[in-house]
């Protein structure tokens, strides 16, 4: 049993398998690409100093905090409709810049 569908589209009848094959080596090429991109970001991360774990831990405050976020923002939303006003008038109410 196949849990996930693959992302490539199956030859069209009268597609020689040259052609697939070659559409393979160039995503092959373009996915060896990508990673060394990414080698060299993760690079320059650790001689900034960061480390795989600070990263991580980054990233899920992010998280967290985008979480909290939608959460104030969907409140705002409510208490703005209970008062029939925009959310943005109520942004100086609350100390909040527009950017927050």
């Amino acid at each position: 049993m196949t849990f996930f569908a693959s992302q490539r589209p199956s030859p069209k009848s009268g597609q020689t398998d040259g052609t697939s094959e070659e559409s393979l080596h160039l995503d092959i090429q373009k996915l060896k690409e990508k990673r060394d991109m990414l080698d060299e970001e993760i690079s320059q991360f650790i001689s900034e100093g960061y480390s795989v774990d600070e990263l991580e831990d980054h990233i899920t405050q992010l998280h967290e905090y985008n979480d909290i976020k939608d959460v104030g923002q969907m409140l705002m939303g409510k208490l703005a409709v209970i008062r029939g006003v925009t959310t943005k008038e109520l942004y100086p109410e609350f100390g909040l810049d527009m950017n927050d």
